[in-house]
């Protein structure tokens, strides 16, 4: 495992068997590091993979090959019984903030459930759950509050707020704030920085939105159907954008009329079926820059200088 990780996937792949003997590659042979204290953002259009590679990092989903390694140990190869110290110093947040509560459960009777599940007494537990109120501005009125009760904000820095009762080393945050007004976006984005900075949180962040990630994380991981097309440091990236793939999402971020635009076309056309065989490049049938090499090899993720990855025959090195 690299020097300073607290997390490494190696080679990870994930397929789901298909009617008519086909395979979908959700994931596709993905590897990347994550340093101490670091949010790596993993961005890409729906159904590229990024959620699923999310609950393979926690082995939440059992991966079809690869290797995944928290804190130096490879947790792949754990038996199910040997993953509670992982499942307690490494957690995750979901998308759906409405789903993330028992709806017959008060807020309060929910986090002590989780206190209880991690050995605190009940005073451990009511301790640690106002501290963390405290840490992340939430009202305790709310621990007598039904779930059916509070806004999507409020359930969703309550799952905050209970992923980390066990005091974890690493979040998954997984599409945290799209089903979130812009103005709640905000408070939990500068939540999660606040939670990195004075709690030494590593965090892979899950999003479509190519904004956020460029705000909010130290590097960013592009996908595209399974397989990571760029990856570089956040300020890397965005100032040199160096996929097609990369280019076209950010031209497809909305902007207030009259602001600069970019250099690409808005990404056109439907993702090919991830369950059919792709000969070359995967991008090669929305890409507008492809050539004919494009289609027949699949290019390698490669260096371009400063760190900087990409999947690209186009981009020399």
């Amino acid at each position: 495992m690299s020097e300073g990780s607290i997390l490494e996937v190696r080679g990870l792949k994930k397929y789901f068997p298909q009617s008519g003997g086909r395979i979908l590659r959700a994931v596709n042979g993905i590897s990347f590091t994550l340093g101490q204290n670091e949010i790596l953002g993993i961005v890409g259009e729906s159904g590229c993979g990024k959620s699923t590679l999310g609950r393979l990092a926690l082995r939440l989903i059992e991966p079809t090959e690869g290797q995944v390694f928290f804190r130096g140990q490879e947790i792949t190869s754990l038996r199910r019984g040997a993953l509670g110290p992982v499942r307690r110093a490494a957690q995750m947040v979901f998308q759906n903030p409405f789903a993330s509560f028992n709806p017959k459960l008060r807020i309060a009777e929910s986090l002590m459930e989780v206190c209880r599940y991690y050995g605190m007494s009940r005073v451990a537990g009511r301790d640690r759950i106002f501290a963390l109120f405290a840490d992340t501005g939430l009202s305790e009125d709310l621990l007598a509050r039904w779930p059916r009760e509070l806004s999507g904000g409020q359930l969703q820095r309550l799952a905050i707020t209970r992923a980390l009762l066990s005091d974890p080393a690493l979040l998954v945050a997984d599409e945290p704030l799209s089903a979130l007004d812009v103005s709640i976006q905000a408070q939990l984005l500068n939540l999660l920085e606040d939670l990195r900075r004075n709690r030494s949180l590593s965090m892979l962040f899950i999003s479509h939105d190519m904004t956020v990630v460029e705000y909010l994380c130290s590097r960013v991981a592009v996908m595209y159907l399974g397989q990571i097309m760029e990856l570089a440091s956040a300020e890397e990236l965005f100032r040199r954008k160096l996929h097609p793939y990369t280019r076209s999402l950010v031209a497809a971020v909305p902007r207030i009329e009259g602001s600069p635009g970019t250099e690409a076309a808005a990404l056109k056309g439907e993702t090919p079926n991830p369950a059919a065989p792709i000969p070359g490049c995967v991008f090669a049938s929305r890409c507008p820059e492809a050539e004919e090499h494009c289609r027949i090899e699949a290019p390698s993720l490669r260096d371009a200088g400063s760190q900087h990855l990409v999947s690209c025959h186009r981009v020399t090195m």
